[in-house]
């Protein structure tokens, strides 16, 4: 068994650890965590108790800046931070600077960039993808081949079914007039978005709006409306009893 454990990480007891894991300096790993083989945490991330990190994952990776991209400034990002009872799968990577709630879920295969937050109880599922500066809220559930895109945001309580990709650039990658209108999607407490559908840079959807699958979301989702088509319009009101505020604690 080969281990590389810095000598300034602490390391918490009952902690056990894989075949091949490496920890770096100034890494904190919290107490009962179970952490499996070839995982890499980098330097100064923090893991709290009852932490589950499975195979071949990467905690803490420092961000790429490519020649052309539009994130070019430096900046010093905090140290990577996970929370107290949380479940990470294989193969995903987090990188440093974000911040993951207690007992949420991150499944395998998923992405999570530098400068995100993500609240208690949220659902990350599998292959899900989230780009840089998103704050997503807690008890969501984002599910399999979810694409949330830069500069992006979502309240609490948020569902976001399979293969919905969200967008943040009108111009897509020409004309410098971009750099003055990219921004991403905002999803506000209780909304939710169906299968398959696309959200267009900029656009809100509203508490408790509806997003029908397979729509092309151009407008802003009014609260408690269900929106469908290419491009979405108003088709009714959510019903009554799948208001969040008659379902919060489901």
């Amino acid at each position: 068994m080969t281990q590389i454990i810095s000598k300034s990480a602490k390391i918490g007891k009952d902690t056990k650890l894989g075949y091949n894991v490496i920890i770096e300096d100034g890494v904190q790993i919290g107490d009962g965590c179970l952490i499996g083989h070839n995982v890499i945490i980098r330097e100064d991330s923090i893991i709290g108790n009852e932490v589950r990190i499975d195979d071949n994952t990467i905690i803490g990776k420092l961000p790429m800046k490519a020649p052309r991209s539009i994130f070019q400034q430096e900046e010093k990002l905090p140290c990577c931070k996970i929370a107290d009872n949380c479940l990470i799968g294989a193969n995903i990577v987090v990188y440093r600077g974000s911040t993951i709630g207690k007992k949420t879920l991150i499944a395998d295969l998923s992405t999570i960039r530098e400068n995100v937050e993500i609240g208690d109880y949220t659902i990350i599922g599998r292959g899900v993808t989230v780009e840089n500066y998103v704050k997503i809220g807690s008890r969501c559930k984002l599910e399999t081949n979810v694409y949330i895109t830069a500069y992006s945001e979502l309240g609490d309580y948020c569902f976001i079914a399979p293969c919905v990709a969200t967008s943040n650039d009108n111009y897509m990658g020409r004309d410098k007039e971009r750099f003055k209108h990219f921004k991403g999607v905002t999803v506000r407490t209780g909304a939710r978005i169906g299968v398959n559908a696309t959200i267009l840079p900029g656009i809100t959807i509203a508490e408790d709006g509806v997003v029908a699958a397979g729509s092309v979301v151009t407008r802003d989702v009014p609260k408690e409306k269900i929106v469908l088509g290419s491009p979405a319009k108003i088709f009714r009101n959510v019903p009554e009893p799948q208001l969040l505020k008659n379902n919060r604690d489901k």
